[in-house]
Parts: C-alpha cells; structure tokens; sequence
C-alpha cells in the first residue's frame, strides 16, 4: 500500500548508520509524515521491506521522535511493495557486523514496546520472521487476504527471540511452540483466528478500513489513550488480582489528575461534546 504527503521524507543518505542516528528528514528506507493527528511509518525498501541496520534505526528513531508530542495521537505502520516485511536481512553481514544489526533490531521493538501512543500495524502482502514479529507488536492489527504470517527462523538453526516471549501471551503457549517450532506459513483468516490480527479486509476496503479505525482511535483524548493503553498493557503477566490493582492504580492516581478525565465528566453532565485538551 503506497500513500503520499506533502510531509513524506524521502531523503536518501549514503552510508551506514553510524554513531549518530538518522533524523525523520534523513530517512532513506522508511517514508514518515505527519497527517492531523496520525503519523504514519512506511516501510521501504525494495524488494521485500528486508531489515537493515539502516531501516530499523529509522524505524526507532521514527516512534521515539513522537514522544511527547501531544498533536499525534495514532501511530500506523504500513508498508510498500509486495510485500510486509521479509525479516531481517543477515546475508550480507560479517558475524560482527550481524550482532550490530541484532542490537538495531532490539532498538526498534524496545521503541515499538514502549511507546505510549496506540500502535497500528497495516499488513498487506508476507510478513515473516521479524517482520511477523513487527505485526504482533501492534496494539491494532488489520490484514488483507495477502497477508501471510510466519516465524521461520527455527529452518535456519535459530529461533526468534521476540516471537518468543511475546507470541504466547497472544495467541497462548501451545500456539506459540507450534509457530515457532514448525516455522508454518499461516493466512491472514489463521492469524484472525489465533488473536495476531483484528480485521481482515479486502484491498479494496483496507484504506477505508485504516481511516475508520483511525479516526475512532483519535476521536478520543489522546492523554486517556495512553492511560488505556498503559493499563491494559501493564496488567499483562500479573495474576487477576494484581492485574486489577496495576489498573485501578493507574486510574485512581494518573487519569483522574488529568484535564481530559474532568472534562468528559462535564461534558457528560452539560450533554454536549466533550472538547479535549490532550491532556
């Protein structure tokens, strides 16, 4: 799926990453624009979306860089070409050099874990290996008939060490040794079924599906999405009990200071509109 805007950054650099990361404007296999109140990630890079050290330093650099910005209250990655995303790409790289590209990696999933922001992945066309792991990373994820998920990394004498730790919280521990053990290409209506995808779509309803969703995620208070986010999220791995204090704690002690909390009560109360401040 290609989009385009005014505020799409295409610039090509030469080079590898280096000391120094890539600025938005610097971009050279992600395109990032900003459009109201959804940013967008696009995945770029001929001919399967491959991840380098390059690309997942973008991608880093990319969420981290929408921290603190009160105006974006969505994130969507999507992606170009045929394809999702192939993995990561280690071919090319000495044994040194492929631990550099690990450490990239893990500083792309540790932005996509820890973002406050509601997280929208867009898959349309293969998704394996890392790029299987990207979209169970999603808060939100939409597929297409296209869209194929696996975690091959088992035929190659590895294992994928985040599809590892996350896949059974989502699709549960028999699920997650059977994808990870096997290597199975699953369809998007497989991934529906296990929990990794919330629609599947049409390519013809995907861009009408992605702006529905979009704007119901930010028609709310982009202060309280966090909050949900960050309840829903840090009650994972606790037992009920201690789930259900984490929520109430944040409820009780972090949303209630919050301007957007009062003014959904008032606006309750007056039958109006609420108009939120995003904080």
């Amino acid at each position: 799926m290609q989009t385009s805007s005014p505020k799409t950054s295409r610039v090509a650099v030469a080079g590898n990453v280096g000391a120094t990361p890539p600025k938005p404007e610097e971009f050279k296999y992600i395109r990032f624009r900003i459009d109201g109140e959804v940013a967008r990630l696009t995945l770029e890079r001929p001919e399967h979306n491959m991840l380098n050290e390059r690309m997942l330093s973008e991608l880093a650099v990319g969420i981290d860089s929408l921290e603190g910005r009160g105006d974006v209250k969505l994130i969507v990655l999507d992606s170009a070409g045929q394809s999702f995303c192939g993995g990561i790409e280690l071919g090319e790289y000495t044994p040194r050099r492929a631990f550099q590209v690990l450490d990239a990696f893990q500083r792309a999933f540790t932005a996509m874990l820890d973002t406050s922001k509601p997280f929208l992945v867009v898959v349309n066309g293969p998704a394996f290996g890392g790029g299987a792991e990207l979209a169970a990373l999603g808060d939100l994820v939409v597929a297409t008939p296209r869209a194929k998920f696996a975690q091959p990394e088992i035929k190659l004498g590895i294992f994928p060490p985040l599809g590892a730790a996350i896949l059974p919280y989502i699709v549960g521990p028999k699920r997650a040794l059977e994808l990870v053990l096997t290597g199975e290409v699953i369809s998007a209506e497989r991934a529906l079924g296990l929990g990794l995808v919330n629609r599947v779509v049409t390519e013809a309803k995907l861009e009408a599906t992605v702006k529905e969703m979009s704007e119901q995620v930010t028609a709310h208070s982009g202060a309280v999405l966090t909050m949900a986010k960050k309840a829903i999220l840090g009650s994972m791995g606790l037992s009920l009990r201690d789930g259900v204090r984490q929520s109430m704690a944040v409820f009780l002690n972090e949303l209630s200071s919050l301007e957007d909390s009062s003014e959904g009560l008032r606006a309750i109360a007056e039958k109006r509109s609420p108009q939120w401040k995003n904080r």
